[in-house]
């Protein structure tokens, strides 16, 4: 060989030996969304003991890739917070944590300095913040003491105050552009309105998980946000959560309608000793294993929402949707108006399944609409020409 035929080989077998030094130095992150596509799958852990913290990342990190930091005792302290969020990312997990206003709250570090900190330091696998639990659930439990809007003149004034009160609570947080996430039962397209980019649909206790799904997908496709699902208490006691099989069939479900997220709430609080731990059991586990394994081998189902179908609610219609007889709002009693509503809804669910999304006919640029038939709860039907 010559000098010219020699230097190209010579620079491949350079590049190839970098390249393979590379990888042993910097080893690729393992079990993340290499094998889940565009989705995320995990547990939010709401406790504060370090050690056990730790040894659920341990146990579920080859089948997860994303651990929310649930518990204000671990988020709250700066020291714990930094230790906990590189344990999880040195394990391949992306991550989000859970943040509280500072107003009235005791706290050592400036939140704002380290979601920079955190952008900058752990790169995308810091997903965002979580913040304010289940704003609409504490708004429809008629007197919870965590109302954002405790009275209210009538529907469309309940609805401007619910958006604007909640925030003007979040703006700290809206402050740091960075993505903000929460999980709630009902109101989800007011969550939106808001200033939430991502909301996670609760599967709890016998709720509706087809009408849920269908309240939630509608309003965050009308808004343009992500959604998810958050697999959460079934029962007041112990076990809490429902059966592994029942929990696998839940997550099944909420990836066959598209949602990005999905998670399990890994929480309970000892009455005796007020002490919190977590509460999965091994066949949860064995359910979210298995459920990695299929998400692995079954592509999301693509569902776009030029084939869906919108059913249309009223505007200000802040029931609910627990059942026949909940409450507007948290401030009003079902009508005549809203028994019709949860009739129709039931019908169409029934008809069109995961085709079928509920939305707000005061949503911001509704006109914009996409889907393939809207109906409307005054019986107009419109369909895409």
């Amino acid at each position: 060989m010559n000098r010219k035929s020699i230097a190209p080989f010579l620079l491949c077998i350079f590049l190839i030996i970098v390249l393979l030094v590379s990888l042993q130095i910097f080893p690729s992150r393992t079990s993340t969304t290499r094998h889940t596509g565009d989705i995320y799958v995990g547990i939010d852990a709401a406790y504060d003991n370090m050690d056990e913290l730790k040894a659920r990342i341990d146990q579920v990190k080859d089948y997860t890739n994303i651990f929310i930091l649930g518990s204000t005792g671990i988020t709250l302290n700066e020291t714990k917070l930094n230790e906990m969020c590189t344990y999880i990312s040195e394990r391949g997990l992306n991550f989000a944590t859970y943040t509280h206003t500072t107003e009235n709250t005791a706290i050592d570090f400036n939140q704002s300095a380290w979601t920079t900190y955190a952008k900058q330091h752990f790169g995308d696998s810091f997903l965002g913040l979580y913040s304010y639990d289940e704003p609409g659930g504490h708004q429809i439990d008629a007197d919870d003491p965590y109302m954002i809007v405790p009275e209210a003149n009538d529907y469309s004034d309940a609805a401007n105050r619910y958006t604007n009160n909640l925030h003007n609570y979040l703006s700290e947080f809206l402050a740091l552009n960075s993505p903000l996430i929460t999980s709630d039962y009902t109101l989800y397209e007011y969550n939106y309105r808001a200033g939430y980019d991502i909301v996670l649909v609760e599967y709890a206790w016998n709720h509706s998980r087809v009408i849920n799904t269908a309240l939630c997908r509608g309003s965050a496709t009308m808004h343009n946000k992500e959604w998810g699902v958050m697999l959460t208490y079934t029962y007041d006691n112990a076990p809490y959560l429902s059966s592994g099989p029942e929990l696998y069939q839940d997550m099944i479900t909420a990836y066959q309608n598209g949602a990005k997220y999905i998670l399990i709430f890994d929480y309970t609080m000892n009455d005796e000793t007020g002490i919190s731990s977590g509460i999965l059991q091994q066949e949860h586990l064995d359910a979210l294993k298995q459920f990695w394994e299929y998400v692995k081998k079954h592509p999301q189902p693509n569902n776009p929402v030029n084939e869906r179908v919108a059913y249309v609610l009223p505007p200000n219609f802040g029931y609910g949707f627990r059942g026949p007889d909940d409450w507007f709002w948290g401030l009003w009693k079902n009508n005549t108006i809203s028994n019709q509503i949860w009739q129709d809804i039931n019908t169409y669910t029934q008809q069109y399944d995961q085709k079928l999304d509920i939305i707000y006919a005061d949503t911001p640029n509704f006109d914009h609409w996409a889907y393939n038939k809207l109906i409307y709860w005054n019986g107009t039907v419109q369909t895409k020409p």
